[in-house]
């Protein structure tokens, strides 16, 4: 199979895919809430507008696609009461799907989502995904679910702050930390396969750290000076309580600080291909 459409593919993630995916000789249409903006992204590809929240939208925008690709998360400043891609939106891919014929269904999902139950741990953002999955492996369309670990992206996307790496206090679990560039090109190899099963895939980096020891590695490469400034996760989590990005803030380091990783992509390396980018190589990369 050869036509991929995917889905909210203006996001930081989302850009690696499509480029490995081209690179990888796919026919590929890029969709979102803006075809002109992302026409602006991707000069060369097809756009279209596809708004997860509209199903006549996704399924026009479907029409001869073999794989559709979902690349849709929670906005840190939404509520749980807001329309989300990974609850509405999903809800409507999969039916937009079995309308248009889609014959396979890739999903991005990550590994932090299984700290939900953990500790007492509860958060209406991980349960979401979770029923995203179980709604994806209901549908009786083929499947590839992606599990990623952090991405390197994580730490200049959300974390620097003018000279300040901000990072929360508590961290004691390690994280595989992965380059999108690397989980592109495991994508564009599962994406190969044309067996007609349904595959599901643990997405790690080459060596795990936690939050103090991998900002300590990204200052000590990144071509800019920085200091790290830790966050008390308990003061972030009084400040949530008026601050509905705070709010976010505080679950999801609360997650990563603890969720207890282990190296499980094995597989993931033999089949797909091993990861190439250190965190050291990638800080270094960046202007």
């Amino acid at each position: 199979m050869k036509k991929i459409l995917v889905l909210g593919a203006s996001g930081l993630l989302a850009q690696p895919v499509v480029q490995a995916l081209t690179n990888a000789g796919f026919d590929i249409t890029v969709g979102g809430r803006s075809a002109d903006k992302l026409k602006g992204i991707f000069p060369g590809l097809k756009a279209v507008r596809a708004n997860a929240f509209n199903k006549d939208e996704l399924v026009a925008a479907m029409q001869g696609q073999e794989i559709v690709y979902m690349n849709f998360s929670v906005e840190q400043d939404s509520r749980k009461s807001d329309p989300q891609p990974e609850r509405e939106g999903v809800t409507n891919a999969v039916e937009a799907a079995k309308q248009a014929g889609v014959k396979r269904l890739v999903y991005l999902s990550s590994l932090v989502q299984n700290y939900e139950g953990m500790n007492g741990y509860r958060w209406w953002a991980f349960q979401i995904k979770h029923d995203a999955v179980k709604k994806i492996k209901d549908s009786g369309i083929p499947y590839t679910i992606f599990y990623p670990s952090t991405f390197m992206e994580t730490i200049p996307g959300n974390m620097i702050r003018g000279n300040k790496l901000m990072i929360a206090s508590g961290s004691v679990a390690k994280m595989w930390f992965i380059a999108a560039s690397d989980y592109g090109k495991q994508v564009a190899n599962a994406l190969r396969k044309e067996d007609g099963q349904n595959h599901e895939w643990l997405i790690q980096g080459l060596t795990g750290y936690d939050w103090n020891e991998a900002a300590d590695i990204f200052i000590r490469h990144y071509s800019k000076p920085l200091k790290t400034m830790k966050a008390p996760v308990p003061l972030v989590k009084v400040v949530g309580i008026f601050n509905q990005k705070a709010n976010y803030g505080w679950h999801i380091m609360e997650a990563l600080n603890k969720y207890p990783e282990q190296f499980e992509s094995s597989r993931t390396w033999n089949e797909l291909g091993k990861p190439t980018v250190t965190l050291e190589q990638y800080a270094a990369g960046l202007g």
